[in-house]
């Protein structure tokens, strides 16, 4: 009996290594998404699951140094239409990127930033996994 206990056990571990993992490089993909798209990248990223079925990447301190000013100005919606159309017009990147590394189709995703505070969050809905 102890025997499949310690089976079990190594296989969720296996599974946890692998979703920590696959969760690493959707972060490295956010980052190297972000210095395509605006030519710096975060300097704090992380990304987790919110249930089995969806994605957060939360990218912290990204903002150009132009973009920057422009806060300063209180032209908050103005940077943040800027990156919202950038990211937007990356869409496919930012899921294919995702889809790649988890093996499931994105069925939905949503990009948004607070510019005052320089945080974005990239959501990613994932189709559910139909158990066998």
């Amino acid at each position: 009996m102890a025997g499949r206990m310690d089976e079990i056990g190594n296989a969720e571990l296996g599974r946890a290594e692998r979703r920590g993992l696959e969760l690493q490089e959707i972060s490295n993909a956010m980052v190297r998404l972000y210095k395509e798209l605006f030519g710096r990248g975060p300097t704090k990223v992380r990304t987790n699951y919110a249930g089995p079925d969806t994605i957060v990447t939360t990218l912290e301190d990204s903002l150009t140094s132009p973009e920057r000013s422009m806060v300063r100005l209180n032209e908050h919606t103005r940077v943040r239409d800027m990156r919202t159309f950038f990211q937007y017009a990356a869409e496919r990147d930012f899921v294919g990127s995702v889809e790649e590394i988890t093996g499931r189709k994105v069925r939905a995703f949503v990009s948004g930033m607070d510019v005052e505070n320089d945080v974005a969050a990239e959501l990613f809905y994932l189709e559910s996994v139909q158990s066998a």
